[in-house]
This record gives C-alpha cells, sequence and structure tokens, in this order.
C-alpha cells in the first residue's frame, strides 16, 4: 500500500501538470460555428427555430405557446426587441407585462430552448414605425439608419442598454443563459443604397458596435450581402435553399433567419396562404444545400393590440402561421413540420459530419446524400423540383416514387420515412362558435360632438401635417375651419350643390359641414394618399368645415422614414357661382384625438364622465358605445365578432385589443379580419365591459362574442404516403424501425376532449379539403363503419390504411383507382 505521504505528493503533481495544460489550452467558446453549424458548448447542432413575439400575445399564453412550439420540433425560439413599447418617452424604460422581455426569455428557459435576439434596433415587423419610438423622429438633424451622428448615438444607447439588461439578468449562453445568437440592424441591403457611401459606413459601424458591446455569442445580420466579417449574413424568404448565395464567408454556416410561413395581411387583403407542403420542402430543400438552421417567420404571429401594427396592417399578425393567433394547432402545418424536423433529427449525424454529394439526373431530378466513408452513416434527399409532373428516382439499385415538387428523405439511404408533398399529420378546421354564456345586452351610445372652429387649440394658416401633430399619441387629429358665404356665392338651382374636395396625404378622412356627416375616403396600404370629394349643402352665412383626420399606423419600411408625411394638404369648395375657391390657407383650428379618448370612456370610471343613451340601432358615425358581457364558458380562446360594424377600435375591461376594419372589402367581397382576439386573461367572471368607438357607422347589437376551437379534424392518407415518421428511431448509431411500418390514419383531439362525431369517411377518389369535403365517384361503406367502431369516444385513435380492411371482398367498385382515406371527425369534452 503506497503511504499517505506518496499519494499526497501524487496529487498535487497531477494538479500542477492539470493546470499548466489548461493554461497552454485555449478555451472554447459555449457558442461558436464553422462552416458546417452552429456549435454549443462543444456540440453541432440542427436548429429549427420559431419567431415569436411577446408583446403579440399576453404573458398568460407564453408558457403555452412555448410548449406547442417545443412539440412541434423547435430548439430555438426568434424574437425582436421593441423599442417603441420599451422606450415610448425619452429615457423612460417599460418592461412590464406584454413588454417583460427578461419574462418570456426565461421562460424559454425553462422549457429548454434556447434564444436569438434581434435587437435592431430597426426591425421592421409589420410594426409601427418599425420599432424606432416617435420621439427618435425629433431629434435635431437625425437621419435613420445611416452614418448620422444622432442616429448612431441614440441607436448604441438603446443596444447598450438591451445588452446590459441581458447580462445583468445572465441571459446570455457564455453566462448560462439560453441566448445563444444575436442579430443587428434588419434587411438593410433593401434600403442601403438610397444612403450610398454613408449606407456602407452604416453597415460597418453598426456591426462593429454590436460586437464591441458584446462578443460572448455570434451576431447575424440578414439580406446583408456585404457584412462585415465580425457577423454572420444569413438569408430572409420562400425559397432560400435556391436563392441564397451562401453567407459572407468560408468558415460561417448557412443560416435562414426568416422562412416566411405565409404573408402578413393588410385590410382590404383576400386571404394569403402558404400550404404545409411548400413550406416543408423549402425546408427540405435549404438542408440539402448546407442549411442548419431554419427559422419560421412566424411560428406564432398573434395579435397587434392597441395602436401598435404599421399602416394599414391587420390586428391578426401571421394567422396562417403553423400556431395561428388564438395559439391553436394549425393543421396540418404544424403536424407536417414537426414531422419534418423530426425526419432531419434522424438524419442529424450525416448531415453535421457526411461529406456532401450532389448527382444532378436530369433538369428536375436530383439526389444529395450526406455520408461518412467507412460507416453505415448517411442519408439521402431524392429531390423532384417539377412542379406539375411526378417522376421516378432510381436510387442504389432501388425505384422511388417522386410526387411533383417534393423532397424524400432515407436518414439510411434506404428508407423513405418522409416526403414533403405527402402530409401524414392531421389536418382540422377552424371554428368560431358563438358563446352560450357571453350574450351582449343592453348597448348605450354617446356621440362624439362636433368641433368647429373656436373649440379647437391649435390655430395655423394652414392645415399642419398629422403625423408631427398627433406625434402617434392617436390615430385621430380633428381639422376645423371657417367660411362666410353671400346668397349669391351658391348654385341657385336646387338639384346642384358645390363639392368639397380634399387631398390628402393619407391614411383617412371625415368631413362634417355645419355639424352634418358628409362622407369618409381612405387609401390603402399600397397608396396612402386620397382624395375625398363629396357634395355638400353650404348655407348663406358662416359654415363650420370640421375634418376628422385618421392614421392606420406608421410607416416601417422604405428609406428615409422620418421623413415620411400624412393629412390633408389641399382642400377647396367647387362648383360655386365665383368658380373654385381653395380654403387650404382660409385659417384653421386643430386639436389630437376625440373627447372620448380623453375621458377614457372605455375604462369603468371614465365611462360615468358622461350620459349615456340607449343605442337606437342605426349607423351613427363617430359614436361610443358599451355593453356588458359575462365571461363565455369553457377554456378556448375568445373574439369579438364585429361584422356588423365599419371602421373603429375596441376595447375589453380597459384593454386596447386593436384596430378593426370590417366596411373595408376585399377583392372578395369580404372584410379582410372579422373576428378580434379577446384574450382569456383580459376578461372577468361576469360584467365585463366592452366600448366600441364606431368612426363611420355600424350596428352593435349584432356584434357576438364567440369561442375559437380547431374541434373539427381530419386525416387524408394515400396509397403513396409513407408510414408515420413516430414509427422510426436512430439509437447508436444505428436507423430501425421502432414499431411494424404500417400507414394509417392518425387522429388526436386536444385538450382532453373526445371524437363525438364521424362527420365524413371516404375510401376512394375524395375531394375538398377538411371542413368541406365531398365524395367522388367511388367509396366504401365498411370503411364508415370502421371508423366509428375504432375512434367514437376516444381521445386519439389510428385507423390502418388496408383494403381488405376499410373494402368488402368483392365489393370493390373501382378496384383499379388508387385509394385516399379521408375521415373527418368532432371533437368536444365528455358529457
Amino acid at each position: 500500500m503506497a503511504s499517505k505521504k506518496n499519494i499526497l505528493l501524487f496529487a498535487v503533481l497531477a494538479l500542477l501538470v492539470a493546470n499548466a495544460y489548461g493554461k497552454g489550452k485555449k478555451k472554447q467558446p459555449v457558442v461558436a460555428y464553422d462552416n458546417r453549424s452552429i456549435i454549443i458548448n462543444g456540440t453541432r447542432q440542427l436548429l429549427f427555430s420559431g419567431s415569436i413575439h411577446y408583446p403579440r400575445s399576453t404573458p398568460e399564453m407564453w408558457p403555452e405557446l412555448i410548449r406547442k412550439a417545443k412539440e412541434g420540433g423547435l430548439n430555438l425560439i426568434q424574437t425582436y426587441v421593441f423599442w417603441n413599447i420599451h422606450e415610448p418617452v425619452q429615457g423612460q424604460y417599460n418592461f412590464e407585462g406584454n413588454n417583460d422581455l427578461v419574462k418570456f426569455i426565461k421562460m424559454i428557459w425553462e422549457q429548454g430552448l434556447w434564444v436569438t435576439l434581434r435587437v435592431g434596433p430597426y426591425i421592421e415587423a409589420e410594426w409601427n414605425m418599425g420599432g424606432f419610438p416617435y420621439w427618435l423622429r425629433e431629434v435635431q438633424n437625425i437621419t435613420f439608419r445611416s452614418h448620422n451622428e444622432p442616429f448612431m448615438f441614440h441607436m448604441k444607447k438603446y443596444t447598450e442598454m438591451v445588452i446590459n439588461l441581458m447580462k445583468k439578468e445572465k441571459l446570455f449562453a457564455d453566462q448560462g443563459g439560453p441566448i445563444i445568437m444575436a442579430q443587428i440592424e434588419n434587411e438593410y441591403n433593401n434600403v442601403q443604397a438610397a444612403y450610398r457611401e454613408a449606407g456602407k459606413h452604416y453597415v460597418k459601424w453598426a456591426a462593429d458596435m454590436a460586437v464591441g458591446l458584446y462578443s460572448g455569442i455570434p451576431w447575424v445580420m440578414c439580406k446583408q450581402k456585404d457584412a462585415p466579417q465580425t457577423v454572420i449574413s444569413t438569408c430572409n424568404g420562400r425559397q432560400c435553399g435556391d436563392t441564397f448565395p451562401g453567407p459572407n464567408g468560408p468558415n460561417k454556416p448557412s443560416l435562414w433567419t426568416e422562412n416566411w410561413t405565409a404573408q402578413y395581411r393588410v385590410f382590404g387583403d383576400s386571404p394569403s396562404q402558404r400550404p404545409a407542403e411548400d413550406l416543408a420542402f423549402s425546408v427540405a430543400r435549404f438542408f440539402t444545400r448546407n442549411g442548419t438552421l431554419n427559422n419560421y417567420y412566424m411560428y406564432h404571429g398573434g395579435t397587434n393590440f392597441g395602436r401598435t401594427s404599421s399602416s394599414f396592417v391587420t390586428t391578426r399578425y401571421y394567422d396562417e402561421a403553423p400556431l395561428d393567433e388564438f395559439g391553436l394547432k394549425r393543421e396540418p402545418k404544424f403536424g407536417h413540420l414537426r414531422d419534418l424536423h423530426r425526419a432531419l433529427r434522424l438524419s442529424k449525424k450525416p448531415l453535421l459530419w457526411g461529406t456532401q454529394n450532389v448527382q444532378k439526373l436530369s433538369k428536375d431530378l436530383e439526389i444529395t446524400t450526406y455520408e461518412k466513408p467507412g460507416t453505415k452513416i448517411c442519408v439521402a434527399f431524392l429531390t423532384n423540383n417539377n412542379t406539375k409532373e411526378a417522376g421516378t428516382i432510381q436510387f442504389r439499385g432501388v425505384d422511388y416514387y417522386m410526387p411533383p415538387k417534393s423532397i424524400s428523405i432515407l436518414p439510411d439511404c434506404k428508407t423513405v420515412v418522409y416526403n414533403t408533398q405527402r402530409v401524414v399529420a392531421q389536418h382540422s378546421s377552424r371554428n368560431f362558435v358563438a358563446s352560450k354564456k357571453a350574450k351582449i345586452h343592453k348597448w348605450e351610445m354617446y356621440k362624439e360632438n362636433i368641433p368647429t372652429f373656436n373649440d379647437l387649440g391649435v390655430k395655423s394658416k394652414s392645415p399642419k401635417e398629422l403625423y408631427r401633430l398627433t406625434r402617434d399619441t392617436s390615430d385621430y387629429a380633428w381639422y376645423s375651419t371657417r367660411i362666410n358665404m353671400e346668397k349669391q356665392d351658391l348654385p341657385m338651382r336646387a338639384d346642384i350643390l358645390p363639392v368639397l374636395q380634399i387631398a390628402s396625404l393619407g391614411h383617412g378622412l371625415m368631413a362634417f359641414v355645419n355639424g352634418e356627416y358628409i362622407g369618409f375616403e381612405h387609401g390603402s396600404n399600397i397608396e396612402k394618399s386620397l382624395v375625398f370629394k363629396k357634395p355638400v349643402n353650404l348655407k348663406p352665412g358662416v359654415n363650420d368645415i370640421s375634418l376628422l383626420a385618421m392614421t392606420v399606423g406608421f410607416p416601417n419600411s422604405g428609406a428615409y422614414m422620418e421623413r415620411r408625411f400624412a393629412g390633408p394638404r389641399a382642400i377647396s369648395l367647387e362648383g360655386l357661382m365665383s368658380g373654385n375657391l381653395d380654403i387650404t390657407k382660409n385659417h384653421w383650428s386643430q386639436e389630437v384625438g376625440v373627447s372620448g379618448k380623453k375621458t377614457e370612456l372605455y375604462t369603468e370610471e371614465g365611462s360615468k364622465k358622461v350620459k349615456w343613451v340607449p343605442s337606437n340601432g342605426k349607423p351613427s358615425a363617430v359614436t361610443w358605445y358599451k355593453a356588458y358581457f359575462n365571461a363565455p364558458e369553457g377554456n378556448d380562446p375568445v373574439a369579438i365578432r364585429m361584422t356588423s360594424m365599419a371602421k373603429g377600435m375596441i376595447w375589453i375591461n380597459g384593454n386596447n385589443i386593436g384596430r378593426y376594419w370590417v366596411s373595408y372589402l376585399s377583392p372578395l367581397g369580404k372584410p379582410t379580419q372579422e373576428e378580434y382576439h379577446i384574450p382569456r386573461s383580459f376578461l372577468k367572471a361576469k360584467r365585463n365591459l366592452v366600448v366600441v368607438f364606431e368612426e363611420t357607422g355600424g350596428v352593435p347589437e349584432k356584434i357576438e362574442v364567440v369561442i375559437v376551437n380547431r374541434d373539427t379534424i381530419c386525416s387524408v392518407i394515400s396509397e403513396f404516403h409513407p408510414p408515420h415518421i413516430k414509427t422510426w428511431e436512430r439509437k447508436d448509431n444505428v436507423f430501425r424501425a421502432i414499431v411494424d411500418p404500417v400507414k394509417s390514419a392518425q387522429l388526436s383531439c386536444s385538450d382532453n376532449k373526445v371524437i363525438t362525431n364521424v362527420d365524413f369517411v371516404s375510401f376512394g377518389d375524395v375531394e375538398g379539403a377538411c371542413g368541406a369535403f365531398s365524395p367522388g365517384k367511388c367509396d366504401s361503406p365498411k370503411a364508415r363503419k370502421l371508423v366509428e367502431k375504432m375512434c367514437m369516444g376516444k381521445n386519439t385513435c389510428t385507423v390502418p390504411f388496408e383494403r381488405e380492411v376499410l373494402v368488402d371482398a368483392g365489393n370493390d367498385s373501382c378496384p383499379d383507382v388508387a385509394k385516399t382515406l379521408a375521415i373527418q371527425v368532432s371533437c368536444a369534452h365528455p358529457k
């Protein structure tokens, strides 16, 4: 046995050797990268990311949104930091409630996901002024997003404040937190040319500034071809697998910071959709081209509460994302992408350590493999780029059928576990159901007084510019002037009236003459300016002309954003006996906002300050309405249906849930958005105050509180679909089937609900989509009986795709037709 003295001596020597080795060895950063991937704690990572913006939901919703993102296969959440909500007044910071960025990031970390922090400070994001606070616009001699000293001073000060907050809370990865990457600026190449040399200098300055403030994690710049070497340039778009030329250096990974899951919508738009199949194809394509990070913009879009959206953007944001506005899973997009992430994870080792080989078979067909020589580590991506015709690819002695525009993933270079065009995940259809408990009764109304010249405090010769007048404190501003008319100035014929013409730079305008409502006109997202032209009744003597000008959010993109303008600029009376009369410089008075907003009529206390009268059921301009309702039954999300109204704002218990505009119809003849989200956390059990400010006239009696669900679920499986991805696993470098790989229709109700009705079953040549199926020319009655037997009363069920089970022997009406099994069921809580 060695003596204690010898043992002690050996321990000391070992410690000295280890210490000397440690000093000589360079410490590896927690987050690093090379030309293949991001490396975290020494391990290469495939990163599946999704954008979720904290102010577009509520803190009560955050945990469930993050949980569902993780369930969907994400390991990274991306968010912007919104300058104008955190510093609405210069030097006064707000990180509370919906603005609690730290709380949001900590919730993400609690569920084991990482974070990409897009500091901006310019974010675009269809957010008011692209995230810039209004006060920044009034800084002397400022030019946004340029090598301009005033702008750079405030940008650095803000960026440093955000970074210091993250450091204080130890949220960066090298401090043990979840933030593994940060972004400075945003899509600057879109405007850089407008700033010429100042733009080039600004890009370098911005990158150097960010890295200089914090270098413990990588920084990125999206869509920045000339990004400095201190940051990584990344791709934004729909098809980065084909459009991205690669990062700004040979030792940097290919990262996709914005893969648009649909298209944001503005008032007046038709529905915007991007199929799950196209989205999945784009992601798989990017990973065949050395991509190792994909971020879905958005994964949950949420709600533009209050006045936060940019010009003409709807209150509902990116509703076509995998999680819809209400946080419900939009199937099959959610499930199809979840399955894609699983297929790519099964391929992780060859993707990250294998050697790429691309074999072009024809114009449209190609094979991409990642393989580690001398091992069984191999993945193959078989691609058919033809958007119309199917194809066949022979790979290693086997023929593989390829649907149009699709990629098949073979994690062992043998077995197809996933095809982007073949959706195995279930489908769903969203329902808005009128609440039985939340009936709204006894609407009351209060009309705004129409102000005249002497009522308004701000005087000027001509109307003041609208943005600068409101300073983003209100959507509204009153303008009024007074003009004397002699009897001989007015048309003598009763069928001829003078015309009031107003040229405005936007966004909307209402006119009143002697207190009488004349009409409303508005611009659009593409052409914000407008010309108002309406006949008016003028009288001999004094005439008051009052205008309510309005914005629908500030602009969020383009060069020189600080130099945008809105509001009336030229006003005239036409058709007078003396000719046309320009009254632009007739002396005007102005005032920001409407009186009901100033007295806070949307709160319990404020609503007591005026006399309300019962609603008369007739449309009335510039009118406030209030009523009460009890909380809806159950726990499903809640919305308010506004189809009987026109344009305005909604408050629930004092919370502004956003702008509504149902009178602006799309080319399809329907409102762009009819229902508006009421977060459950805004509600009390009883007597919830709803207040509506209607601008142009509506009928509140038809407003409904509705419950939102996706309790209509479906499955559509064809003979060409692969078995479910859950059938497979990779363990100890061996790819294998967990269970017998049999294709099947799988259905699962959410929130512990069960299948209460089988709405539709077809085994043949079905047509339509979930919620709107119709049987084809051939079918099987046996299939419905089987589905009812296997699914009724259950939370989940699996129906095997087997002809002998779904069709009676010898009774197949169309044996030569390729079969599709389509099932639609309804879910509900068991009674």
